[in-house]
């Protein structure tokens, strides 16, 4: 049978099943132990939610396969001869692949984490407070949505260290630091802080999905952009 040049490259990156199909679940039941040790240590009588940050090592790593998705399996994809758009549109088929069932997980822990009162510790550690503690199916969206915003942004990391190198992708992220200091610095001089604040305190998870999918649209764009100009 036959495969279209996209399920081709899924199924070429999935050769590497560790990086893809482990690494990402691994961190993720590491933070999760963590956590419940941690807290077994330190909070024990504690009656609040206590908000915890393993799950944050999962997205750490998607970043880091993103930009693995590039920098190693790439060359040798393009010897072989396919071509880069196959090979960009593989790479995203598969991030939201991933991302669709790290988000379900995510939900569904999140509907046990309620039901045993936080795993008997009142841990919260599918939640987040004003992000992931809404309806599951809100939650799955915005998991799904920033896993995919990681991996993409990694891979376009890679992309620029094999376009441009060290140098270049160092100019890379300065550039990303200067915008940033530039707004910061225009938000001082118009008094806007204030006006800031208001707007991230009334934002809904739902509108900081809607801002996580504008993001998404700005890397892929970029990330496509330098894939075209990459040589072999």
């Amino acid at each position: 049978m036959r495969h279209t040049p996209i399920v081709t490259v899924v199924r070429y990156l999935l050769l590497d099943r560790v990086t893809y199909l482990v690494l990402p679940w691994v961190w993720a039941a590491f933070g999760f132990i963590l956590d419940v040790v941690i807290l077994r240590l330190t909070l024990a009588g504690h009656t609040d939610h206590r908000w915890v940050g393993g799950l944050a090592a999962a997205f750490l790593v998607v970043l880091i396969v993103g930009a693995q998705s590039v920098a190693r399996a790439l060359p040798f994809a393009l010897t072989l001869g396919v071509s880069r758009r196959a090979y960009f549109l593989g790479v995203t088929a598969l991030a939201l692949a991933l991302a669709v069932c790290f988000g379900l997980v995510v939900a569904v822990g999140q509907i046990l984490e309620r039901a045993t009162g936080g795993w008997g510790l009142h841990m919260a550690y599918f939640r987040v407070p004003y992000l992931l503690d809404g309806p599951w199916y809100l939650s799955w969206l915005t998991v799904t949505t920033t896993f995919v915003l990681l991996f993409v942004y990694g891979m376009w990391y890679g992309l620029v260290h094999r376009r441009a190198g060290l140098p270049g992708t160092m100019i890379f992220g300065a550039a990303q630091l200067g915008v940033l200091a530039l707004a910061a610095i225009i938000a001082t001089w118009a008094h806007g802080w204030a006006d800031i604040g208001r707007f991230l305190t009334t934002i809904t998870a739902t509108g900081v999905t809607g801002v996580l999918a504008a993001a998404v649209a700005v890397m892929l764009a970029g990330g496509f952009a330098t894939i075209r100009r990459l040589p072999i």
